[in-house]
């Protein structure tokens, strides 16, 4: 299975922010959007970095007045890692485990395709094995043919 088939799935809608917004506008879209990580654009809407939870609480771990105020462009990922629509899950899978992250934004050609997240993933390996899973059981009952 590859990103483009998550994507086909789960659809591309992607929420974004300016790195010049507050922090404080980030939590109300991540608690509203009820989602992890928001992807930074400039005044280009090119992907200058990605904002998630993580971020969040590590920039408040750090600033005993809150985070609320602060730009965006202080607590984001600057170093963002990005995923093909040609990207086998397997190998997204490593990726996003080698590098401790949660979310990958996909881009084809310079244009941005969608977001996957490691539940959508874990989903999509859930479903491929139960769909193995199935036609085995059919297979060795003698219930139907070969997938």
């Amino acid at each position: 299975m590859k990103l483009k088939d998550i994507l086909k799935i789960k659809g591309s809608k992607v929420w974004t922010i300016r790195e010049d917004q507050t922090v404080q506008e980030a939590l109300h879209t991540l608690a509203n959007q009820n989602i992890g990580a928001l992807l930074v654009l400039d005044k280009s809407q090119r992907i200058v970095g990605i904002i998630s939870e993580r971020d969040i609480v590590r920039g408040a771990c750090y600033n005993a007045k809150g985070v609320g105020e602060e730009r965006v462009s202080e607590l984001m990922t600057t170093n963002v890692i990005i995923g093909s629509p040609e990207d086998e899950v397997s190998y997204l899978m490593g990726v996003m485990t080698q590098n401790r992250v949660r979310h990958i934004p996909v881009v084809a050609e310079g244009k941005l395709e969608g977001i996957v997240s490691i539940g959508d993933v874990v989903k999509s390996q859930l479903e491929a094995q139960e769909y193995e899973i199935h036609y085995l059981k059919e297979y060795i009952y003698g219930r139907g043919s070969t997938p």
